[in-house]
């Protein structure tokens, strides 16, 4: 059987860019310069001359490569998650990413710029997708929209990815059907 599709967000399960660091415990903090970030600043502001403030913790990536998944990057970060963020917490370099036809284009139907590409990526596979800005509006379009199971997991960006949401995309994992 194929495993199902987990769909990675950064800035909020990963990065959780919300939050104060001294509230995080064992992340670290990192300076960095994605491409999509830093063409949204202007050239001479100081945070295009820092860069960015990403927070994440080491050991996220021992466990999202300990669970039942096929893991994609479906993030803004696009093929920079593999170079500026999966050595920080320990995923392979050479994960699928997701690639979007327009960043933040307005859906007609109000769903997450995300959600129908999302789809059409997944192919009819199950998929869990974690991600910051996931709606009851996307959570609606995807049952009625996508032939197999799929589990739409929001985390909060203030906290990032908990230990409860590791176990609950176990669970989940677990609970499809073996056929």
């Amino acid at each position: 059987m194929t495993r199902p599709l987990l769909l990675l967000d950064v800035d909020g399960p990963l990065n959780p860019f919300r939050s104060r660091l001294a509230g995080l415990r064992g992340y670290t903090s990192h300076r960095m310069r994605p491409t999509v970030w830093m063409s949204r600043r202007a050239p001479d502001s100081r945070s295009a001359r820092r860069g960015l403030r990403v927070r994440l913790h080491p050991a996220h990536g021992a466990r999202l490569l300990a669970l039942p998944y096929e893991l994609a990057w479906a993030t803004t970060w696009m093929h920079q998650a593999n170079t500026m963020i999966a050595p920080h917490i320990g995923l392979p370099a050479d994960l699928p990413v997701v690639e979007w036809p327009e960043l933040f284009a307005r859906d007609p139907d109000g769903l997450s710029w995300k959600t129908r590409h999302l789809l059409d990526w997944a192919a009819g596979r199950p998929f869990a997708w974690v991600d910051d800005m996931i709606t009851p509006r996307d959570r609606a379009w995807v049952v009625a929209h996508h032939p197999a199971p799929a589990l739409l997991l929001r985390i909060r960006p203030q906290h990032g990815l908990r230990p409860a949401d590791f176990t609950t995309l176990q669970r989940w994992a677990d609970g499809l059907p073996t056929t």
